[in-house]
């Protein structure tokens, strides 16, 4: 997202997958064409015009606020997929050999996110919160199945809750949220202290919203085995039936319940900048980003881009959970895996291409924002990752070159990896 609009979809730590279209190569490929989609939505975000609900403009409003959540879904589902199969025994013994990759390319993932925002692209860099969520990840990734499903639907309640709830205590009940972690931050204790608390409750992803995305993608992941035609199509439907379950009732609640009048009245004495606006209560979210604004109960019943509201996050979640039913299913067919190739190429790669078009937009694209900027951002990404591949075919470099310097640094398993991409997904990423 830009970061005047604090629209940042952050990206891509994604890991590549296989781009056969074999049973198994072919849903993983999918997968990654599920990413490659959403790093599209992150240049539509970032360089295309206003997201305006009229005509093209719809396919804007489509990927403003879901973009960052398909990611960090993708990443969680990743990770399932990477351990899946893995007995106790195959996992490195000690400390140091189990947990040494992660640590690594979390940090990795953190000191790229620091100096990209450092360069000030106009967007809001989402690396180092994805280098927490890998990490809090972890003891997730340890839970049987039915428990870390229920860990998964408590969580989708109760961070957004949580959001809400800490506001007022840390001073931030109608404001100053929506930030990200700088460089300057590490120069003082007070900074640090900062720090921490934009990446775990009041920055633009903070892990109290957007880590959910996390424990849900897991628990699909452990729940769905897409080698079997029947599941990727119940995902398709689950997800469709969530995606309306969660936009459907935010709807009910504000134009039904009430709930739009009473979030203007809260506008007016709380929020009285945002009255200007076209849509005052779009504009408080728009201040917020990935908290929840304390001023009011029905913020948690509204579900607008960024809003990480318990149906927000239920809405975004479903759907990615279709999405990635349905490029399955189509890419279990020769046309289908061949119609996605340009997606999945560039979702193998999306790391270097969030790292690259962030440098972009620091440089010569800065506050780029129309029709032809997103067109020349998302026609360069596919032709230039559909070229890689087939240059780097049968090389080390296929999945894309800070994946690979990643992989290098970390020198361990893949699977519990930020951006990695092997038959098993982030941790695996996907």
């Amino acid at each position: 997202m830009r970061r005047p609009s604090r629209t940042d979809t952050g990206t891509g730590t994604g890991t590549g997958t296989g781009t056969g279209t074999g049973t198994g190569s072919g849903r993983l490929a999918a997968v990654d064409a599920v990413r490659g989609l959403a790093v599209l939505g992150m240049f539509a975000v970032h360089v295309g015009p206003g997201p305006r609900p009229e005509g093209a403009g719809h396919l804007l409003v489509a990927a403003d606020g879901r973009a960052p959540a398909l990611f960090t879904l993708l990443a969680g589902f990743s990770l399932a997929l990477a351990q899946r199969g893995r007995t106790p025994a195959e996992l490195p013994d000690g400390w140091a050999r189990r947990y040494r990759p992660l640590l690594i390319r979390c940090a990795v993932l953190a000191g790229l996110g620091l100096l990209l925002a450092a360069l000030w692209p106009g967007i809001l860099v989402i690396l180092a919160f994805f280098a927490v969520y890998f990490l809090a990840a972890e003891p997730f990734t340890r839970l049987s199945t039915p428990a870390l499903t229920a860990v998964a639907g408590v969580s989708v309640a109760a961070g957004p809750l949580l959001s809400f709830l800490l506001g007022p205590v840390f001073g931030s009940e109608a404001s100053g949220r929506g930030a990200v972690p700088e460089l300057t931050a590490l120069a003082g204790w007070d900074g640090l202290g900062r720090m921490l608390c934009e990446l775990l409750l009041t920055g633009a992803y903070p892990l109290a919203t957007y880590f959910p995305y996390v424990l849900v993608g897991l628990a699909l992941g452990r729940l769905c085995d897409l080698r079997e035609r029947r599941v990727a199509r119940r995902m398709a439907l689950w997800g469709t039936a969530a995606a309306t379950a969660g936009y459907g009732t935010a709807w009910v609640a504000a134009h039904v319940l009430g709930g739009r009048e009473r979030l203007l009245d809260t506008v007016a004495a709380r929020h009285p900048e945002a009255l200007g606006a076209a849509d005052p209560v779009r504009e408080v979210l728009r201040g917020q980003f990935g908290a929840v604004p304390s001023t009011s109960w029905d913020w948690l019943l509204v579900a607008d881009p960024y809003s990480q509201t318990p149906l927000e996050t239920i809405g975004n979640a479903g759907v990615g959970c279709a999405l990635i039913g349905l490029f399955v299913l189509a890419a279990r067919s020769r046309a289908g895996a061949r119609v996605l190739r340009p997606l999945t190429a560039l979702g193998t790669m999306a790391l270097s291409a969030y790292v690259l078009h962030a440098l972009v937009l620091a440089g010569p694209a800065h506050g780029a924002a129309s029709w032809g900027a997103l067109a020349g951002f998302a026609g360069v990404a596919l032709a230039t990752a559909w070229g890689w591949q087939r240059l780097w075919a049968d090389g080390p470099l296929r999945r894309g070159p800070l994946e690979h310097l990643l992989r290098l640094a970390a020198q361990g398993r893949p699977a519990a990896s930020v951006v990695r991409s092997a038959p098993t997904r982030v941790g695996d990423g996907a």
